[in-house]
């Protein structure tokens, strides 16, 4: 385990740069919350919201939460990174510990959205950490989110299968489902 570690921090650790041929990936920092701040601002106004849960944008809510993201730089657990074209966070991509790979989340502002930032910086990053042996990465998104499945499939994610998700209410209270696709990459 020890070795498994030190070989992810080695190429991608806390002070890692990646950069591909548009965008420049690095760990997210606590400088970085007015900007994951507009982007959940930005993504609320989407239509596809409807199928995320939704997350707190006043300033306090962001700062604590990407206060705790920043604090996961030297970790490989949980990974932030930041997108950037230049200096601007465009986006940013998750990666969380889970099984033996990791589940993968993304974020971008949707002025940046079918330009081929997410696909280009989520298969860079998957290239990196697969370098270090991971081999398995998984992805969940609404099957209404059709840009988010392109997405997917254009990295080589495969579904797997699908499950009911709520996240929000009905006004009486119940749960209101939509179906959610689990997709997977096993990389070789």
């Amino acid at each position: 385990m020890w070795y498994y570690i030190n070989v992810i921090m080695l190429t991608i650790g806390e002070n890692s740069v990646i950069k591909t041929e548009r965008l420049i990936l690095r760990r997210v920092d606590i400088g970085d919350w007015k900007a994951i701040r507009d982007i959940w601002a930005d993504e609320s106004e989407s239509s596809y919201a409807q199928y995320d849960k939704p997350n707190a944008t006043d300033d306090e809510s962001v700062f604590r939460r990407v206060t705790i993201w920043a604090l996961h730089k030297a970790s490989n657990k949980h990974m932030f990174f930041a997108v950037c074209l230049d200096d601007l966070v465009i986006g940013y991509v998750a990666f969380n510990e889970r099984g033996g790979g990791y589940e993968i989340g993304y974020c971008f502002l949707s002025d940046y959205h079918g330009k081929g930032y997410a696909k280009e910086s989520i298969g860079s990053l998957i290239d990196r950490i697969a370098e270090s042996g991971v081999k398995r990465f998984v992805a969940r998104t609404a099957l209404n989110n059709t840009p988010s499945v392109r997405l997917l499939l254009a990295l080589g994610f495969k579904r797997e299968g699908t499950e009911k998700v709520s996240f929000y209410k009905d006004r009486n209270g119940d749960d209101i489902y939509f179906d959610g696709g689990i997709f997977a990459l096993t990389v070789r």
